[in-house]
């Protein structure tokens, strides 16, 4: 059997499912029931300057029968005092040495504080901090979370504070409030820190109460904007990532993935375009703890059917398969094909092709039910028809070549071909 064993910085785990800096990680009782569900380590709810948070707090987006498709949040760092979390912490380690244990941090904007809870932390025995650059409300106005990770130099500045005095590995964690994580990725790689994790969350209005027209979470008739996570992020965080991954300067240390991790398959689609582990918070937060027995084997009956042993065997592996657009080729064509034994004749794929593409379905109208096929010499392979299919592998394309050889835009100007030919 693959063996799902991480090493991270030389912080060693079971497995690379580790929990977020959130809810679920805000004192031991969590903590432990995590660790007893199988978890590979977690990374503890940012400590700092107490705060007071508000209620309510948190807020959803649902699609259909999806509860949760998206998660809102207006919580702020850990309000329990900084000596209880330090103790947990130290009692959790005792309880579990062979797991994973990160602390999140967010100290006042100033290098004393940073050094003094560092040193802190470092006390408990924790194997690693990651620094709480993302927390895109009620932190940013203390010149703290986001407003910090949206600035390279001031993100950098820290760092550098952080790597006077850290002795143990130090993770940067990345606000995705930013046309591009890369600038901040790079300047904290050249400040210093061993690693880096993203995304943070998003900022986000979830929607509108129509009854009392107040956004959600509701807190005596006002709102404010909070951080987005789950499922919906997903594909934005693993394009950041991505960009992370392909840049010279930020691939150099080891990544963590956050946003959007529900299941194995998530996993897996993050560690192959760079990510050495991952962050979960949302799912655990919506299904409970034992989300992780799924995980684990469902990436080893995976790992087992690829041939791979160690999960180092596969992570970065899709990143370079991931190019700019001019660089693909124009010559590679699919068309679409509708499997009739298994059509069930309800007209969705030519209704989005009709009135939305490229009308390239026939109608026939027949009793006792309508037949639809494709038209080939009209089909572009948008892959929509296939997209609006309810039923699995009814719709297929099928890769054609409109010529053998290899050609992308740039050289197809260069060769002024006609457009109509292509």
């Amino acid at each position: 059997m693959a063996s799902l064993h991480s090493d991270f910085l030389g912080i060693k785990s079971p497995n690379p499912f580790w929990l977020a800096s959130a809810p679920p990680t805000d004192k031991k009782i969590n903590v432990l029931r995590a660790f007893e569900a199988g978890w590979g380590g977690v990374v503890w709810k940012t400590l700092g300057s107490q705060v007071k948070n508000v209620s309510s707090r948190y807020s959803a987006v649902n699609f259909g029968a999806k509860k949760m498709m998206g998660f809102n949040n207006i919580e702020l760092i850990s309000d329990r005092p900084l000596d209880l979390n330090l103790k947990e912490i130290t009692e959790c380690l005792k309880l579990f040495p062979d797991r994973a244990m990160i602390v999140s941090l967010m100290a006042d904007n100033d290098k004393k504080s940073w050094h003094e809870l560092i040193k802190k932390v470092e006390d408990t025995g924790a194997h690693g901090l990651e620094l709480n650059f993302g927390c895109p409300h009620g932190m940013t106005e203390r010149g703290m979370g986001a407003a910090v990770g949206q600035d390279p130099e001031i993100a950098k500045m820290v760092v550098e504070w952080v790597m006077e005095v850290a002795n143990i590995p130090v993770i940067t964690k990345l606000t995705p409030n930013v046309h591009s994580v890369v600038p901040t990725g790079k300047a904290v790689v050249e400040a210093g820190t061993n690693a880096l994790s993203l995304i943070n969350t998003i900022q986000s209005v979830t929607g509108i109460d129509l009854d009392t027209l107040v956004p959600n979470p509701y807190v005596a008739g006002k709102s404010a904007f909070g951080g987005y996570c789950g499922p919906a992020v997903k594909p934005i965080a693993l394009k950041m990532l991505t960009t992370i991954s392909q840049d010279k300067t930020t691939s150099k240390v080891p990544i963590s993935g956050i946003g959007g991790v529900s299941t194995w398959k998530d996993a897996v689609e993050f560690m192959l375009l760079g990510a050495s582990n991952v962050q979960v918070c949302t799912a655990a937060m919506n299904h409970g703890f034992r989300i992780v027995e799924d995980m684990i084997e469902g990436m080893n009956n995976w790992m087992d059917e690829k041939g791979f042993k160690t999960v180092d065997d596969f992570i970065g592996k899709s990143v370079e398969k991931i190019t700019h657009w001019e660089d693909l080729d124009i010559n590679y064509h699919h068309i679409a094909k509708i499997n009739q034994d298994k059509c069930i004749h309800c007209g969705l794929c030519y209704i989005a092709c009709e009135d939305t593409s490229h009308q390239s379905i026939n109608l026939e109208y027949g009793k006792p039910h309508n037949n639809y096929t494709i038209k080939e010499d009209e089909c572009v392979g948008c892959n929509l028809c296939q997209l609006v299919c309810p039923v699995t592998d009814c719709i297929t394309m099928e890769e054609h070549r409109v010529a053998p050889e290899y050609l992308n835009w740039v050289e197809f100007q260069k060769k002024g071909l006609p457009l109509n030919d292509h």
